[in-house]
């Protein structure tokens, strides 16, 4: 089993402080939503997000729609070995039900993912396949209770993917930490809780490169794919 966890990602509501901004109410019209129950998005709210602490590392739920496409679309998910879970920047934890399928088209996504904020899980009734908890990264680990847990960051000791993740195939439920931003680094205090912090390419990738990539390669270790078509 491999624990997905896309960290301190750029997925959150409008923050108060720009709901009069001229941009988000344009927006905000357009979408016949309040300001508060829109997702913050660099496509639309540029402008509004010129002086927003942090704001380099913020409004990118685009970046979450490809890295879970790429999850739950794996072979290793279909297997039932895969779990993932979205920390945001806020402090909110998204549980994905490995069982979901998400919408392709990314408007659908929105207005799932805004759902999501606004009622606390996807469906309002039956199984969840979305929940979310006002939940610290910390308090996220302390519950699963990974094995090892292994960040991927650029400020990392330079190893080959493929080692890293033949070391993690040999623990019983290692993690893997994945930046769920479009550029900086990881805070102080989410690399305080990995064991290992590893660089796998002098240049910056994508989130959902690096997910499908450590999957893949997850995938090879175990020899997942000989196993399924042997059946």
């Amino acid at each position: 089993m491999l624990i997905l966890i896309l960290a301190e990602s750029a997925l959150e509501t409008i923050p108060r402080g720009l709901w009069r901004h001229p941009s988000i109410r344009r927006h905000s019209k357009r979408r016949g939503k309040r300001p508060q129950f829109l997702l913050l998005d660099r496509s639309y709210h540029h402008t509004a997000m010129k002086n927003l602490e942090e704001g380099e590392k913020r409004g990118r739920p685009d970046i979450i729609h490809f890295a879970l496409l790429e999850a739950l679309g794996s072979p290793l998910n279909k297997e039932g070995l895969l779990q993932t879970y979205v920390h945001t920047i806020h402090d909110c934890v998204i549980t994905v039900n490995p069982e979901a399928r998400l919408p392709r088209n990314y408007l659908r996504f929105v207005g799932l993912v805004e759902q999501l904020f606004e009622s606390g899980r996807v469906p309002l009734t039956g199984v969840a396949l979305l929940k979310l908890e006002r939940k610290t990264l910390p308090q996220l680990l302390h519950e699963i209770e990974p094995s090892h847990v292994t960040a991927f960051s650029r400020k990392g000791k330079s190893q080959l993917l493929e080692e890293v993740v033949s070391r993690l195939s040999e623990k019983e439920r290692p993690a893997v930490v994945i930046g769920g931003f479009p550029r900086g680094h990881f805070s102080e205090t989410t690399i305080r809780l990995t064991k290992e912090v590893a660089c796998i390419d002098p240049e910056m990738l994508e989130a959902w490169t690096v997910t499908s990539r450590v999957i893949y390669e997850y995938e090879r270790a175990t020899s997942l794919s000989a196993k399924r078509l042997k059946r």
